[in-house]
């Protein structure tokens, strides 16, 4: 039976959720690939993955797609991976660059600027150097392990998740695990997809296990140890608990009215789509 096919994001915050992908036996039982959050999205929507951990805003635009509960990347606090950095205050941003590697992130921004800090901006997509970005604009959008290494010291920044949740008093949801339905027709039918992508969770977020993710990726990034190990535990929330879930609708509702994303889908499970199906 042919293996399912995973796209999965080439950051340090999904290391904890593919932890039994690289260290355990679920990684024999799929193809897995690693990219950028926005061609996460693109293999799902073009057939080349069957499963991806697929940028919030990506579910507005791919049909057919039910989400795997329970699991997310989050942010109930400043999430310090993504920021808005700027050479100017707030108010004299004219220009933005778009880390053109993000979907979701973009959206929030244009949603910030949009309903809470006004005025009219010109948005420009770019590559994720913040010199070059800074360069040519006022203020520039990283995400990921780009943003972790920037040296606020230098600028002024402005942390997303931070900003949206002192506006809303909502968690945000960056990214989630979502599944094409057609690929579900090939799988197993034993094999129970929200259990194995939990379980992975559960077992990066193990303290052996985040310690031995903190020493491969400290040096990858220039971070110590113990930052790295703050960032995944205190900043990033892997949940896609009832109060996420409504964050993520109230984000989807206000990119719709300021423009930033189509209308989104009513959010489909993975288990409601099985009992449909069955």
């Amino acid at each position: 039976m042919k293996r399912l096919r995973i796209s999965a994001i080439s950051y340090l915050n999904t290391a904890p959720l593919m932890w039994d992908f690289d260290h355990g036996d679920a990684g024999l039982a799929f193809d897995i690939s690693y990219t950028l959050p926005s061609q996460c999205a693109a293999s799902l929507q073009d057939g080349s993955a069957d499963i991806g951990i697929i940028p919030a805003a990506a579910y507005c635009s791919i049909p057919d797609l039910v989400v795997l509960p329970g699991v997310a990347i989050a942010s109930r606090r400043a999430v310090r991976s993504i920021l808005l950095v700027s050479k100017a205050p707030l108010e004299e941003i004219r220009t933005v660059a778009l880390d053109t590697s993000s979907m979701t992130s973009v959206a929030l921004t244009k949603v910030l600027f949009g309903k809470w800090w006004g005025g009219e901006r010109t948005f420009s997509p770019m590559a994720p150097d913040i010199e070059q970005m800074l360069k040519e604009h006022d203020a520039g959008l990283v995400i990921g392990d780009p943003a972790l290494q920037v040296d606020r010291s230098r600028y002024i920044t402005y942390d997303l998740a931070e900003e949206w949740i002192r506006f809303t008093g909502k968690p945000f949801v960056f990214a989630f695990w979502a599944v094409r339905q057609a690929a579900l027709h090939g799988a197993p039918r034993d094999l129970d997809l929200a259990a194995v992508f939990r379980e992975s969770r559960d077992h990066g977020l193990e303290p052996a296990n985040l310690a031995q993710i903190a020493r491969d990726w400290a040096p990858r990034l220039g971070m110590s140890e113990d930052n790295v190990k703050r960032y995944l535990t205190e900043n990033i929330h892997y949940y896609l608990d009832p109060e996420c879930l409504e964050g993520l609708r109230l984000f989807y509702r206000y990119a719709r009215e300021c423009g930033a994303l189509p209308a989104a889908a009513q959010l489909q499970f993975l288990e409601a789509a099985k009992a449909a199906a069955s």
